[in-house]
Formats: structure tokens, sequence, C-alpha cells
């Protein structure tokens, strides 16, 4: 049996677009670098692509007694990159925030924050502290 049983083959061919594979690529470089930016930066990955029923993570970091849920975002421009990350996604982040913090409730007293981190090609990432809040 092919992997794509039950799916229809139009969904199948959507899955494997070309500019579907690229996209993810992209997205797993920038969560990459964004990553070593962190890292170097004095923070310590706790988890990466964290999914939940809700939503994704893109990276769960540590730095002292703070925990931050961060948001990649790659695009041609440092500003096209700030304005992708809507209001809808960011709602849906924290809420897979919370399941992450009830998956680790060793976390649970630590400061919490909901940071992005935006990646354009030739440019250093910007790292941006309090991106938004759970208010959304």
């Amino acid at each position: 049996m092919a992997k794509t049983d039950g799916i229809p083959p139009d969904a199948t061919a959507r899955l494997a677009a070309p500019e579907r594979v690229a996209a993810f690529r992209t997205g797993l470089s920038a969560e990459g670098r964004a990553a070593a930016y962190l890292m170097a930066k004095g923070y310590r990955i706790l988890a990466k692509r964290f999914r939940t029923p809700y939503g994704e993570i893109d990276l769960v970091a540590k730095k002292r007694n703070l925990v931050a849920f961060i948001e990649v975002k790659a695009r041609a421009t440092l500003d096209d990159a700030a304005y992708a990350v809507t209001p809808r996604q960011q709602g849906r982040i924290v809420n897979a925030a919370q399941a992450w913090l009830m998956a680790h409730p060793e976390h649970a007293e630590f400061e919490l924050r909901f940071d992005a981190v935006l990646i354009a090609p030739r440019r250093l990432p910007r790292h941006l502290l309090a991106a938004f809040d759970a208010s959304v």
C-alpha cells in the first residue's frame, strides 16, 4: 500500500508541490539560524517545532528564569517577516504554549514571554522581545 492511501490525489499533489517543499526547507533553515542566534545570546533551546492540536511553536528557549515561546518568520525583508505574525497565529501560539506548559510543569513558575525571530536573506536575524502577549 502506498503512503497516500486515504488521501485524495489532489491533496497528495499539493503536499508534494515544489513550492511547498521549498517553503518547508526555508522554514527549517530559518529555524536553525534562529536557534543558533539565540544560543549565541545565551538561550538554551528546550524544544523545536513543538506540535499540539492547537498549533505549533517553532522554538521554546530558556534563559535564567525565563521561558520564551518563539515564532520564527523568514521573508524577503525583515519588515515583511514582522507583519507575517498575525493575531490569529498569535492566538494559536498562546494556546500551544499552554499545552507545552502542561507537558512541562517544571517550568510553570518561570517568567513567560512570546518572542519572534525575523529572518531575511543577507541580514542578521532580528530578535523581537515580547513581540506579543497572551491577551491576543
